[in-house]
């Protein structure tokens, strides 16, 4: 099986979009995987139909009992992160701000503080088209999303582990997500665009991207915009022995695909299709080559 993680160093760059083509477009068996699980919306694009949904339990939050609290105020003023409240006469424990760091529970002289586990999420098991994706839904405000991301990943190696393709849609960014999604992948496709920060966060996620040894290539989405930082782009992939392996242009057809919740590779011909096809050719034939190498 090879492992391809789409992945951007910024937002908005087109990156799902890219991804849904790609997982029409490339041929043999694959499993996707929506790893942007701060804002998964991958399924938008390729309508799965839900096979089941697992609970996930990030890190552990504190639970104080109110029965046995003595309201002797420890945890209160131990706790850095002021996720201890005074509710209704008694010491309540503020999910969201408790960091798990399970001070109070140490400094209570009545043990009446306990960790517990605390469900900060849920994994999905859906079926599209080309296969099976797994995809997840992220607490608002609870953190961990690199072990949601890590879950995610996992589910997915274990149901489909005989595909020939691991098809990743990965978070943007350089943070814990992105190093949870790239890490054990053969591949990433880096889909950046022609501007100031565009660039710079591709430098960035490159750099972070080198440190786990993948195959890297990029692609450069809405080129046309601007001609002269996307020959900054090519320059710097030419310095650095990056394979470019795709440049698409700015097309209305994409939005109206997304509109219509479908991959623009399924709204017939455009030009924007024409350059995710010649991509995703240029992609097969690396990945062959890379698979044949291993």
């Amino acid at each position: 099986m090879i492992r391809l993680a789409v992945i951007s160093g910024k937002g908005g760059t087109g990156k799902t979009m890219i991804t849904a083509a790609l997982s029409r477009l490339l041929k043999g068996t694959l499993v996707l995987a929506d790893c942007d699980v701060d804002a998964a919306n991958l399924e938008l694009v390729i309508s799965p139909h839900l096979i089941r949904k697992e609970p996930f339990f990030g890190m552990k939050s504190a639970f104080i009992d109110p029965v046995a609290c003595v309201k002797c105020t420890e945890c209160e003023a131990h706790c850095r992160f002021d996720a201890v409240d005074w509710v209704r006469n008694t010491f309540r424990v503020n999910t969201f701000r408790c960091e798990g760091c399970a001070v109070c529970m140490f400094v209570c002289p009545v043990k009446a503080v306990a960790m517990q586990p605390r469900q900060t999420g849920e994994i999905l098991y859906s079926e599209t088209s080309r296969g099976h994706l797994v995809h997840a839904r992220l607490v608002p405000g609870a953190g961990n999303s690199g072990l949601l991301v890590h879950a995610v990943k996992k589910m997915a190696m274990e149901q489909d582990r005989a595909c020939d393709l691991f098809l990743i849609d990965g978070p943007p960014g350089t943070g814990c997500p992105l190093i949870s999604t790239i890490s054990g992948v053969d591949a990433v496709l880096v889909v950046t665009e022609p501007s100031v920060s565009g660039l710079h966060d591709l430098k960035r996620v490159v750099t972070v991207c080198r440190q786990f040894r993948p195959r890297i290539f990029v692609a450069v989405n809405r080129y046309d915009l601007d001609p002269a930082l996307t020959k900054d782009i090519l320059e710097y992939c030419c310095e650095e022995k990056i394979a470019l392996v795709g440049t698409i242009p700015f097309d209305h057809a994409v939005i109206e695909a997304v509109r219509a919740g479908i991959p623009v590779t399924d709204a017939g011909a455009s030009p924007a299709t024409q350059s995710i096809q010649i991509l995703a050719a240029k992609l097969e034939w690396e990945l062959t080559n890379l698979d044949n190498n291993r």
